[in-house]
């Protein structure tokens, strides 16, 4: 059965596309596609079915990611049955995830950046409202939170350690 990967974000065009789209690349790179399954939704509804910022393009496309082909999408209760990990850019849409999760819920939700070794941000800081430095450093934290995800879950580790 795939491990499925949720990244959530505000609006789902700036921060959870980027690490949708790196956290796929990495896990097509090494062959895990069929075992490990990613998307990306955000708490608001204001985006939903529009393409990623364009800066957001534009930063991933010059380190090799695309993200064209991703659409904003609204995160949903049915989201908790199916994503073994849901993971929030800030504690602010971690605070969402949390009203929504049900009792039930066996997955694990969570910052992403909890999973990035030698990083000094708690949060992936919004880019929306800044300059191009905001989106090189979103990638620069994505970068290293997924890559440190997919070695949690390649290490056989389950979503509730």
């Amino acid at each position: 059965m795939a491990t499925q990967v949720l990244f959530v974000c505000m609006g789902n065009i700036c921060r959870s596309p980027t690490a949708h789209g790196v956290f796929a690349h990495m896990v097509r790179e090494l062959g895990e596609s069929e075992r490990i399954v990613v998307d990306s939704a955000g708490t608001g509804a204001w985006h939903v079915g529009a393409a990623p910022d364009k800066r957001a393009m534009q930063a991933a496309a010059a380190r090799g990611y695309n993200l064209k082909q991703l659409r904003a999408r609204q995160l949903t209760e049915q989201d908790f049955e199916r994503f073994d990990y849901i993971l929030g850019m800030d504690q602010d849409n971690l605070d969402v995830i949390e009203s929504l999760k049900p009792s039930h819920y066996q997955g694990r939700t969570g910052l992403l950046l909890e999973f990035a070794n030698d990083v000094n941000y708690v949060e992936v800081p919004d880019p929306y409202y800044g300059g191009e430095k905001g989106f090189e450093l979103v990638l620069d934290l994505v970068e290293t939170a997924c890559n440190d995800l997919l070695t949690h879950i390649r290490s056989g580790e389950n979503a509730a350690n």
